[in-house]
């Protein structure tokens, strides 16, 4: 039986926390998985879109795709949840996603991929239940592996077995509220993520974003003194003037804007990290 390639994003991103968790996904399924560290100033937000990413990536293939496995560690740091937020799981097509329950992370899935409701799983009521039916472990096992803090290596690549292997796992619906991304909706636009050619990708469509491809253009903020820049739109960044700043519909998301500098990098000169706020949507 072929085993599904498995895509982990972790906040747990040290070479420890990356060794640990690549060795015991790659003895569950036979093969080393692609483990992309998170260690940002925003990991929420570059979870958020790459998750996306990630789902979109299998589109535009012209036949049938082989399933994959994506594993997501980025838990809320709000000391709501008493050993961190639980894990979920869904499907999109024939991949399996299971991530911590994060609000902010799963919002572009629900907005843009019409996912309305995942699966929430409670790590001793699973343990329990594998033990009596089809795992091999001793009460003392699931005792540490329920206990423990870091889930994301004892658990999670557990739970990410037993689904693929079609297990009865235990688990509740939870709906998820999408939240408004309307154009005309007051909010900010952040930066999501800084490619390696310091290209913001921001975390709204083109077309969501009021006064875009206006010929003023769209007033952004410098992390620098706090002030503003009229930053023209362009169609795509072959468009732009060379040396010049423009907002253009890059590659991620569903037609995601994205700011850049031609030949040159627009995080540099505007002085912009992830998470950090572009502008500011007016109704």
């Amino acid at each position: 039986m072929t085993q599904p390639p498995v895509i982990s994003l972790t906040d747990c991103a040290d070479p420890n926390a990356l060794a640990r968790q690549s060795a015991r996904i790659a003895a569950l399924f036979g093969a080393t998985p692609s483990v992309l560290p998170l260690a940002g100033p925003d990991p929420e937000g570059v979870a958020a879109l790459t998750l996306l990413d990630l789902l979109r990536a299998t589109d535009l293939v012209g036949g049938p795709t082989h399933p994959a496995v994506v594993l997501v560690n980025i838990a809320p740091r709000d000391g709501h949840w008493p050993n961190g937020a639980p894990f979920c799981y869904f499907r999109h097509r024939e991949h399996l996603v299971i991530s911590t329950l994060n609000p902010r992370v799963l919002a572009p899935l629900s907005t843009f991929l019409g996912l309305t409701e995942v699966h929430v799983t409670d790590v001793r009521e699973v343990l329990e239940a594998a033990a009596a039916q089809w795992a091999e472990l001793a009460p003392a096992e699931v005792e540490e592996i329920a206990r423990t803090q870091f889930r994301s290596l004892w658990y999670v690549p557990l739970l990410a077995r037993w689904l693929v292997d079609g297990r009865p796992v235990p688990a509740r619906p939870h709906a998820l509220v999408t939240p408004g991304q309307e154009a005309g909706e007051a909010g900010a636009v952040r930066v999501a993520v800084v490619d390696n050619f310091g290209n913001c990708k921001l975390d709204r469509p083109a077309a969501a974003i009021p006064g875009y491809q206006e010929v003023a253009g769209l007033p952004v903020r410098s992390g620098r003194d706090g002030g503003s820049v009229r930053v023209r739109c362009y169609d795509r960044l072959p468009d732009v003037p060379y040396g010049e700043p423009g907002i253009t519909t890059g590659s991620s998301g569903l037609g995601f804007a994205e700011l850049v500098v031609r030949g040159g990098s627009a995080a540099e000169m505007f002085g912009l990290r992830e998470g950090d706020r572009v502008f500011h949507l007016t109704s």
